[in-house]
């Protein structure tokens, strides 16, 4: 009886791939993963780093305000605003940044957000844009959520880990295994072809892997998963801060979203805390059955902010509700001159106020 060819023949041994093989194999797959979010992200990243700057240059007729003596009131803007625009709810306000600058509005008109430009000098409207679709608003978007929400921002948190990933096995790759360091620290002078495109990608992806390792570790700290995870481990605010301080039961995160960022990252956790509509008539039998105080005016929001050394650059969120707060942020270019601030819409009292060193 005839054998079987397979029994005769000896069993072929397999041969396990080295570890740089898979190294090899992670970068590259890593590689084809991370590289287009990486161009999306650097790109609309710049457009949002420099946004000062690109709104001056590309909506110089909002942005601007030629300089007079005289000023009309955050009163009287907000006046112009509701007349021009009867029955819009009117969510925020950013006072001038500077002599010659407009002042803003966000309102919500029939269903239709739109960023309102007012002359503070003249009491005009300069001009109105869509607060969705412009291009800080669009860049803004695609950075945070590719613009189709939970999904796109997980897609970019699993990105940001590939990219991890990338410059790990990349480091282990380019890792000298000889004594010259042509070709390591710097590309190979007379490399030509395939081996000069190696040392290229070789030794720029070493001296730029710090940065790159740097934006992708704070940039999950920013996600929707991970960076809640860090959040809440990393700004713990003493509870004591809100002891005496009605509790609206939201946090102050509520108030961003994916194309507009009111509070800063640091204090998205902290408690967004309650005005008391019977605030003028505490001490006084029976005060919580009396008519609800007069709302503060927005001039007086103003001059509260100002007084307390806030600098320009502030928005102020109008109140939700009967026991809404005036809520104040500011993103400086230093972190600790950031100014989350919360007041009574009755009493003008400030009910929170977050400092660096807290």
């Amino acid at each position: 009886m005839a054998s079987s060819p397979n029994s005769t023949a000896p069993a072929r041994e397999r041969v396990a791939p080295s570890f740089y093989n898979l190294a090899w194999r992670w970068h590259f797959y890593a590689g084809l993963f991370v590289i287009p979010f990486m161009i999306l992200l650097s790109i609309t990243g710049m457009i949002y780093l420099f946004k000062p700057q690109l709104d001056t240059w590309l909506y110089p007729h909002l942005m601007l305000a030629p300089v007079a003596e005289q000023r009309v009131s955050a009163d009287q803007q907000l006046a112009l605003v509701e007349q021009l625009y009867p029955g819009a709810v009117v969510s925020k306000y950013l006072p001038p940044l500077g002599e010659g600058r407009s002042a803003h509005f966000v309102i919500d008109n029939n269903g239709r957000l739109l960023n309102l430009f007012v002359d503070p000098y003249r009491g005009t409207l300069l001009g109105e844009q869509d607060a969705q679709w412009n291009l800080q608003a669009a860049a803004r978007t695609l950075h945070g959520d590719l613009m189709i929400g939970t999904l796109g921002d997980r897609l970019i948190e699993l990105a940001a880990g590939w990219g991890i990933v990338l410059v790990v096995s990349g480091l282990y790759l380019w890792w000298p295994r000889g004594n010259n360091p042509a070709g390591v620290l710097w590309p190979r002078r007379h490399a030509r072809g395939r081996l000069l495109w190696r040392d290229l990608h070789a030794v720029t992806g070493f001296w730029g892997s710090l940065l790159l390792m740097f934006m992708l570790l704070t940039g999950i700290t920013l996600t929707g998963s991970w960076g809640a995870q860090f959040a809440g481990a990393w700004n713990q605010f003493p509870a004591a801060m809100w002891d005496d301080v009605p509790n609206s039961g939201q946090l102050a995160g509520s108030l961003n979203s994916s194309r507009e960022q009111t509070v800063s990252w640091a204090a998205e956790v902290t408690p967004l805390p309650a005005s008391d509509p019977h605030a003028a008539h505490r001490g006084h039998a029976g005060h919580d059955h009396g008519p609800a105080a007069p709302r503060i005016s927005l001039q007086q929001v103003v001059d509260t902010v100002d007084a307390r050394g806030v600098q320009r650059g502030y928005s102020i969120s109008f109140p939700q509700g009967a026991t809404g707060v005036y809520s104040i942020g500011l993103f400086a270019d230093d972190p600790r001159n950031d100014a989350p601030l919360d007041l009574d819409q009755y009493s003008r009292e400030v009910l929170a106020d977050v400092v660096w060193a807290d």
